[in-house]
């Protein structure tokens, strides 16, 4: 069995996530008082942080693998050190962005267990977040960020949807479906992300994942569970929810998870310091391979539910036949099952930015034509924000040759804080930066 250690941060840190929870996550209290109600098989909910004990001691992979872990950042290389920062910056970051855009739709559950998952899964993230913090707690981080921890904090304590460090996270939600898709695939890329730091350099940061990991665990359960009943309803003829609505939701969230592993071109820094052992390409094509799993599964249970004359081999028999021929099989047609997009389908960052690429592969060289296709392919709600605004004014531009699709990524608007990071402060505007260098390791981080 594993072993780990418990730990709090110093109050006056503590004190601002307390703070930070009683205004994004006001239901907090009510999952602790009714966790044995929910939750009974498992441990209460502690707002603390986790180091795991027994964890290897040697860098596991990159130009310094077999020498000891560092202890201190100030040890590491002034470039490796920089991207550590970078990555903890951005973990905390989605972690408490995640529980931001969950709360917005929280209440919009139509099923009182369901809701509470999430609500779990949002005091966990909050944990994470918390974890993340001490790590800039615990070390000096001002030789090689210029900012104290207490700035650094106060920083991400003070960002809102819209100013988070990664796209995924500045998407508002709309609806519940929202929060359940986005724990299926973006939670998803967060296993992978920390799977992959629990081999870092770093010992802080390699120590804190396992648990993390265990948390993360549920969280995929927090979007598979209730997928797997909506697809049963679905196929029942429930008015509640329907294939297409779960299918558009998959379209506006597999792009920006895809994203989240970072250019495709990219990681390989990441690796030369020892801080993850796969590149971003490697580390996205086995998500892709896993997702493929996930909708499946969905299709295979949506069938069984339509045709429960159906045994196991003849549901993957069917469901085989239907992808195959894309025609119709005992009622059941090709376009009733779910599917993933495209991978270049609506994308913003990576190799296939700003590509005007359908959700079935078709490349599109009209650019008021393409967002006709995505109008009909994403949800009705989503596209009245200010994210695909910010999308349309850049593909546009793209398509008109005023910037090329490297610089349109660098311009997407980003609601900043203007004059100070102070949480109480009103000086927000968005702004488009004159540059943004995305990292090498790109979006290094998932919730």
């Amino acid at each position: 069995m594993s072993k780990s250690t418990t730990s709090e941060i110093p109050r006056r840190f503590h004190d601002a996530v307390v703070k930070w929870r009683q205004t994004f996550l006001p239901d907090y209290d009510f999952l602790l008082d009714n966790w044995e109600r929910y939750f009974p098989r498992d441990p209460k909910f502690r707002l603390c942080t986790y180091r795991e004990c027994g964890m290897p001691c040697s860098i596991e992979c990159g130009d310094e693998r077999g020498r000891d872990k560092y202890q201190r950042a100030r040890d590491m290389r002034p470039e490796a050190a920089q991207h550590l920062a970078g990555a903890i910056r951005a973990q905390a970051s989605t972690e408490f962005g995640s529980i931001q855009q969950h709360q917005l739709t929280l209440a919009r559950a139509q099923d009182e267990e369901e809701q509470a998952m999430v609500l779990r899964m949002m005091a966990e993230e909050l944990r994470h977040g918390y974890q993340m913090l001490s790590l800039l707690v615990d070390d000096d981080w001002k030789p090689i960020t210029g900012q104290s921890s207490d700035q650094m904090i106060e920083e991400i304590l003070s960002m809102k949807t819209g100013s988070h460090v990664l796209g995924a996270f500045n998407v508002d939600f709309e609806s519940f479906v929202d929060n359940i898709v986005f724990c299926a695939l973006i939670d998803r890329v967060g296993k992978y992300q920390l799977a992959m730091q629990k081999v870092s350099a770093y010992a802080p940061m390699a120590e804190s994942m396992p648990q993390m990991l265990r948390e993360e665990a549920f969280h995929l359960a927090t979007g598979v569970v209730p997928l797997r009943r909506w697809v049963v309803k679905a196929a029942q003829g429930s008015p509640m929810i329907t294939m297409e609505v779960i299918q558009k939701h998959l379209n506006k969230w597999v792009p920006r998870a895809l994203e989240m592993f970072g250019d495709e071109r990219g990681g390989g820094t990441n690796v030369k310091y020892g801080l993850k052992p796969m590149k971003n390409s490697e580390a996205q094509e086995q998500y892709w391979r896993e997702i493929e799993k996930v909708v499946r599964d969905l299709n295979l249970r949506y069938l069984r539910a339509r045709l429960p004359q159906l045994d196991a081999g003849r549901a993957e028999a069917t469901l085989d036949q239907l992808e195959k021929e894309r025609g119709v099989v005992e009622g059941v047609v090709a376009g009733d099952l779910l599917r993933l997009p495209h991978r270049d389908y609506f994308r913003r960052r990576g190799v296939p930015a700003f590509r005007m690429v359908g959700e079935d592969g078709g490349a599109w060289t009209d650019v008021e034509g393409y967002l006709g296709h995505l109008v009909r392919t994403l949800p009705d709600g989503y596209r009245a924000t200010r994210d695909f605004q910010d999308y349309v004014t850049n593909l546009r531009a793209v398509a008109r040759g005023e910037k090329t699709p490297d610089e349109a990524q660098k311009f997407m608007p980003q609601l900043r804080r203007v004059g100070g990071v102070c949480p109480c402060s009103r000086a927000v505007r968005w702004v488009a930066d004159e540059s943004v260098e995305l990292p090498d390791g790109g979006a290094v981080l998932g919730a």
